[in-house]
């Protein structure tokens, strides 16, 4: 496909007069045409295409059409339909009213030539730019953040189901590129214990039974991997996706013990974070969150929300669903810096907010990371009348710190936590504590010890702990609950919650068209003035105040 960009052509007349008879007052779509006429080009995607070859439909069509098969959560198929049979859209689009569309699987394509050369951001960038030459975007000083959950579009398997899925994707992959020489390599047994899925039901129900069954797996593993090894002259085969990730399970799950192939018990695995859950998406992780658990992704979510503006989506990020809220609070800040959306107050939740990343925010970006600290669990702090880490005095040019009671510390010595992060551990010399009159308010043990910070965040946590104690915080932070309704709006309407595809790129392509569709919808209605809706509360909770 190629594609030589084109400029946008008027609407057909035909198209014009009858999209205006169906729909008097109009509707969304062709209001959509009619304010914001060249959101997409076909310059913004010209580099996806190469120069010859047969010609492209028009890209900025392709990605009109995504952003509306996401405001009504269509799939591929029902989007092309609609493309077809839908006036509406055939106005957005500017065709005429007997063009018969295109057939589903050019979104896929469009799709595919997005993820390969990352270009999926422009289609929130593109919007975006259009929305501030229009004037709607001018609210962002204050943005607010917040993360869901993503469901991989995979089943979740336990142990035994998956590393038997593994194996048979393995034997399914190779069958199809390299059917002759599976053919000699494949073990007479391999067909009935793999030619079906691994069901709930199929599965030995004594302990004893799935041991064997799993050790059997492995042993069946090993010696298929041996025999790539082996292969002089299919030295592809060894580097297949379905092979790769054969090893890696393997590695995560088996060892070798004096021949013998044993699963690895769970205290002798890597990381669970690290642990391939499913062979057809080998980037989808479990995590549990409270009470919580699922298989998949984690997509963080970031808006505006200042008074008298649109709510509008201006930043997407999707993460494996192990990695917490607090490791990507940097890179979202960054990228609004880098979009110039920086805001002057970032709202979010505690998973946020850490030490570190309140003093980069305010150093780096000059951003006021506002949201609530995990708090002090020490007793001291617990204890209005103990000293907790607040009340004593720290010299960081000399590395002394002073308590209370006036003594200096005997030893200050640098290091990492087990989160492996920079702290400075802190002692009090034993006999001037054991000797001091407030010891009972200070320590338990025969001397304090305090963990620092390294100075910037330590500073910067003691003045947000401080913060916090204010009555202006908490009206300011109220702000931020409305992130949730827009988490919500999200899962109801486009389809976040569960993804369409496989894979971290498809999935944050996935989320990222979604926050589009939902820009377009709330900037129409703004543009309406339909009110926000309001918070829904039960009949009863007036009586009850």
């Amino acid at each position: 496909m190629s594609m030589k960009p084109r400029a946008i052509l008027e609407i057909p007349e035909e198209t014009v007069r009858v999209a205006q008879a169906a729909f008097p007052k109009g509707n969304i779509y062709m209001q959509m045409r009619d304010e914001w006429e060249g959101i997409y080009r076909d310059e913004q995607f010209a580099d996806l295409y190469p120069p010859d070859g047969q010609p492209t439909i028009a890209p900025w069509r392709l990605a009109l059409v995504t952003v509306m098969q996401f405001m009504e959560n269509l799939s591929d198929r029902q989007a092309a339909e609609a493309v077809r049979d839908r006036i509406a859209w055939k106005y957005a689009l500017g065709l005429e009213l007997s063009d018969s569309g295109f057939d589903y699987s050019v979104l896929s394509e469009f799709r595919q030539r997005l993820i390969e050369h990352g270009a999926g951001q422009r289609l929130l960038d593109g919007l975006l730019s259009h929305l501030r030459t229009k004037g709607l975007l001018n609210g962002q000083r204050q943005q607010r953040t917040d993360s869901t959950h993503i469901l991989a579009a995979v089943r979740e398997l336990n142990r035994l189901e998956n590393v038997g899925e593994t194996l048979r994707h393995a034997l399914n992959s190779l069958a199809g590129v390299a059917p002759d020489w599976l053919q000699e390599h494949l073990h007479p047994d391999w067909l009935d214990r793999y030619g079906k899925r691994f069901e709930n039901w199929r599965l030995p129900k004594s302990k004893a039974e799935q041991q064997a069954l799993a050790e059997q797996i492995g042993a069946d593993g090993y010696q298929l991997l041996a025999h790539l090894d082996e292969a002089a002259t299919e030295l592809w085969l060894r580097v297949l996706p379905a092979v790769e990730i054969l090893r890696q399970v393997w590695q995560q799950q088996y060892s070798r013990v004096e021949g013998h192939v044993k699963q690895r018990l769970v205290k002798d695995m890597p990381p669970e974070s690290t642990w391939i859950r499913s062979p057809y998406d080998s980037e989808a992780r479990y995590c549990m969150k409270r009470n919580m658990g699922w298989l998949g992704y984690r997509t963080h979510l970031t808006e505006t929300c200042e008074e008298g503006h649109p709510r509008l989506i201006t930043q997407v990020k999707t993460t494996v669903a192990t990695e917490q809220d607090c490791e990507v609070t940097s890179s979202i800040q960054a990228d609004l810096v880098a979009n110039d959306l920086k805001p002057d107050s970032h709202l979010v939740d505690a998973g946020y907010v850490d030490a570190a990343n309140l003093a980069h925010s305010q150093r780096d970006f000059s951003i006021d990371l506002l949201g609530p600290t995990r708090p002090d669990t020490s007793w001291q702090a617990k204890d209005p009348d103990a000293f907790d880490i607040m009340q004593f005095s720290i010299d960081w040019d000399n590395k002394i710190v002073t308590c209370p009671a006036g003594q200096h510390s005997a030893v200050w010595a640098e290091g990492r936590s087990q989160e492996d992060t920079s702290v400075i551990r802190v002692n009090f010399p034993m006999n001037a504590c054991m000797a001091c009159p407030l010891q009972s308010r200070c320590t338990r043990g025969v001397n304090r010890g305090l963990t620092l910070r390294p100075q910037a965040e330590h500073l910067a946590l003691q003045v947000a702990r401080l913060r916090e104690t204010t009555d202006a915080f908490w009206q300011q932070y109220r702000q931020r609950a409305g992130v949730e309704g827009t988490i919500s709006q999200a899962v109801r309407g486009p389809g976040l919650r569960r993804s369409r595809y496989i894979g971290l790129a498809k999935t944050h392509l996935h989320a990222m068209s979604v926050a589009v569709a939902l820009n377009v919808i709330r900037a129409i209605n703004w543009l309406n003035e339909v009110p926000l809706a309001a918070t829904r509360q039960p009949r009863f909770s007036p009586v009850a105040a």
